[in-house]
């Protein structure tokens, strides 16, 4: 029997429950949830046991392919990416979960050398899981009370190990551009507090100084922040200030340094900069998203020499050290609050002064975001399960490797080194037979220059391995191997030399 009361319905249970009339709103009846918890586990239990055979077994298999390769039209006729007003059975969506990660690259993998991140690392992984599990956002202790505090230790030993022995602070944040960005945002309110609220009419031209070498985010940053791509003068050590005094009217404000570039592995000076920057007072920011992971090792730590001089740094654990993606902090020496000031928008809903613990915990107002992963728990874990011994030998067998790669490059005929190795990136050609007695010249740089992405072509759709290429400055493509996983022995770089030279020796 229908009854109404003030807009909502009711229907008579036939039930001998006390009050037996089930309010109806909107045509749903609220009587309890409409998801079957039993089921939900169930298909968590499956798609885990797909995840741990597919995801993490075979593809950390030496014996297994680093790809499936195929092309976007074959793909979105293997996967059928329509989406639908009905859903499918649980049996198809299993199935899905399969495909994709049939069909993705299995960077986990021995002979996967193609990206600044690599292998799987278990502690990291089950902590992304927990992660997802327990879906929550890292802006107030109150929603995230253990993740906070791990953050706080996290950033407490990183900062340590910089070298800020007052302390300082810091952020983690989903990705070094994104930690770069930071610091050009930092750097501009320290120069120019009423920009936060006058925008850039409070300020005058004003440039970033970088070298040559620097991540594109910088250029990025510049153009998301208003001060223009134009204004990011590339210049040496020596010459910033004065290749600056002689754009009219500029101002600078910060210098980026690089500590471990992109394509090169490449440390810039850090003590002369900052020598520079203290007698300008101008912001230092070093981009240490790849080479900050050599402050974990005391045979290498000398790359970053003058990072306790530094204002900021950006720095990326799931780099170098394996933590899962995404996991990139941003790093401050400034202890008053500078990372707080920029960004505060003091939110009234979140951000309430009159909770009942210590709101100094509520980090959220830091950031530039609302929602925020706790990614610091993924280097925790993987840091309390390993401890700091173990992850310096990682670092230091990861450099070991790449000094192996090199030796044997240096050792092979048709092979030819960019340049020593400064970390873990190893740069070369490989020469097929056809093109090594042409003289070094246009002739031979314009054909090696086609040869490495056709090896790479021929990798990928073999699934054998992964090795990325470039060009770099006037040189022709060169491949680019990074060394990083414990995973990867000697074998397989042996391995990755012999498989390039098979399948280029025709060309």
């Amino acid at each position: 029997m229908e009854t109404h009361l003030e807009g909502v319905k009711f229907y008579e249970s036939q039930s001998n429950v006390a009050d037996s009339r089930l309010p109806v709103i909107n045509n749903f009846v609220l009587n309890g949830p409409t998801v079957d918890v039993h089921a939900a586990e169930e298909f968590v239990h499956q798609a885990m046991e797909i995840i741990m055979d597919e995801a993490v077994r075979k593809s950390t298999d030496v014996k297994e392919k680093v790809c499936e390769w195929r092309s976007p039209e074959q793909l979105k006729e293997l996967l059928d990416l329509e989406l639908r007003d009905e859903g499918e059975p649980e049996a198809k969506i299993l199935q899905r979960c399969s495909e994709a990660i049939r069909y993705s690259i299995k960077t986990g993998h021995p002979h996967f050398f193609n990206q600044l991140y690599a292998g799987m690392e278990p502690y990291s992984m089950v902590a992304s899981f927990i992660i997802e599990a327990t879906k929550t956002s890292l802006y107030t202790y109150e929603v995230a009370p253990v993740f906070t505090l791990m953050e706080e230790a996290v950033l407490r030993k990183m900062i340590e190990m910089v070298g800020w022995k007052e302390g300082g602070d810091g952020i983690f944040n989903p990705g070094g551009s994104m930690s770069n960005m930071y610091a050009v945002n930092l750097a501009r309110y320290r120069y120019c507090r009423d920009i936060k609220m006058n925008g850039l009419f409070a300020a005058p031209r004003m440039v970033i100084l970088t070298s040559q070498e620097c991540h594109y985010s910088i250029s990025k940053a510049a153009a998301l922040l208003g001060i223009g791509t134009k204004n990011v003068i590339i210049c040496c050590v020596n010459m910033c200030v004065c290749v600056c005094m002689r754009v009219q009217g500029a101002v600078p404000f910060m210098v980026n340094a690089t500590a471990g570039t992109t394509v090169l592995g490449a440390f810039d000076p850090i003590d002369e900069i900052a020598d520079i920057c203290e007698k300008y007072d101008l912001w230092l920011h070093v981009d240490a998203c790849w080479g900050g992971a050599a402050l974990m090792s005391n045979k290498h730590k000398h790359l970053l020499n003058g990072i306790h001089r530094v204002n900021s740094m950006a720095w990326n654990p799931h780099k170098m050290m394996m933590a899962s993606l995404q996991c990139s902090a941003f790093l401050v020496r400034d202890k008053t609050s500078l990372l707080q000031h920029c960004h505060s928008a003091q939110a009234s809903y979140l951000f309430q002064q009159d909770k009942f613990y210590d709101v100094s915990y509520d980090t959220g107002d830091k950031s530039v975001q609302c929602s925020r992963k706790p990614d610091a728990f993924k280097f925790w874990l993987m840091w309390k399960a390993l401890g700091t011994t173990e992850m310096e030998q990682r670092v230091d067998r990861a450099l070991a490797l790449a000094r192996y790669l090199a030796q044997e490059i240096n050792k092979r005929e048709g092979f030819q080194l960019l340049m020593e190795p400064e970390f873990a990136n190893v740069c070369f050609w490989y020469i097929p037979p056809s093109l090594r007695n042409l003289p070094a010249g246009p002739e031979l740089w314009e054909k090696l220059h086609t040869v490495a992405p056709v090896v790479k072509e021929r990798m990928m759709k073999k699934g054998s391995m992964m090795v990325g290429y470039q060009t770099h400055r006037d040189k022709p493509n060169f491949f680019r191997m990074v060394v990083i996983s414990p995973q990867v022995s000697r074998e397989d770089l042996d391995f990755a030399l012999d498989e390039i030279q098979h399948l280029g020796k025709d060309l």
